[in-house]
C-alpha cells in the first residue's frame, strides 16, 4: 500500500513555492485510490491541480504499486478540516453544527489553534410590550465541541 506520508511530503514539496495554497487532506483507499484536497486563499485553479497531479505521479513508482490519483480543491460547502480553512473564511457567513445538535449561523470573526469566534445576530424582545431589537453577540467555540463548520452558501 502507498504511504500517506510519501504523498503528503510530495504535496508539501510542490506547494512550498505557492504561498497562497495549502494542503487540506490526503486519503488513500485500500484499493490505492489517492485523493488529495488542496485549497487557497484566492481559490484553486484547474491548472494547479493538474500540475500537482503530474508532480505526485513523478514521486510514486507505478511499477511498484498501481494507483488512481484524484487531485482537487476542497468543496465550497464541505466541512472545514484544518485551521487555514477557518482563517480563509474569516468574515464569511458560516454554519456551525455543535455536537449537541444545535446549529448556529453567523459570521466567522476569528480563529486560532484552539477556538474560533462566530458573530451571531438575532431579534429579541427586551420586554413584553417592546418591539424586537437586533442583538449581536460573539460566541466562542472549541473545535472539540463542534461536529462541523462550513461556509454558508446563500442564493439571493
Amino acid at each position: 500500500m502507498i504511504s500517506k506520508d510519501v504523498v503528503v511530503q510530495a504535496v508539501n514539496q510542490f506547494l512550498k513555492d505557492k504561498e497562497d495554497y495549502f494542503l487540506v487532506d490526503v486519503t488513500i483507499s485500500i484499493h490505492n485510490t489517492i485523493c488529495v484536497e488542496i485549497d487557497a486563499f484566492q481559490g484553486v485553479d484547474v491548472e494547479t491541480c493538474c500540475e500537482l497531479s503530474r508532480f505526485i505521479e513523478t514521486k510514486i513508482d507505478r511499477e511498484i504499486e498501481d494507483f488512481e490519483l484524484e487531485v482537487g480543491s476542497a468543496g465550497i460547502t464541505a466541512p472545514f478540516k484544518i485551521l487555514q480553512q477557518y482563517i480563509k473564511n474569516i468574515n464569511n457567513e458560516v454554519e456551525v453544527l455543535l455536537k449537541n445538535g444545535k446549529k448556529i449561523i453567523g459570521f466567522l470573526r476569528s480563529a486560532n489553534e484552539h477556538t474560533f469566534v462566530v458573530e451571531v445576530s438575532q431579534k429579541i424582545k427586551k420586554d413584553k410590550n417592546a418591539k424586537k431589537e437586533e442583538v449581536t453577540e460573539l460566541l466562542t467555540y472549541a473545535y472539540s465541541d463542534v461536529k462541523h463548520t462550513k461556509y454558508n452558501l446563500r442564493f439571493k
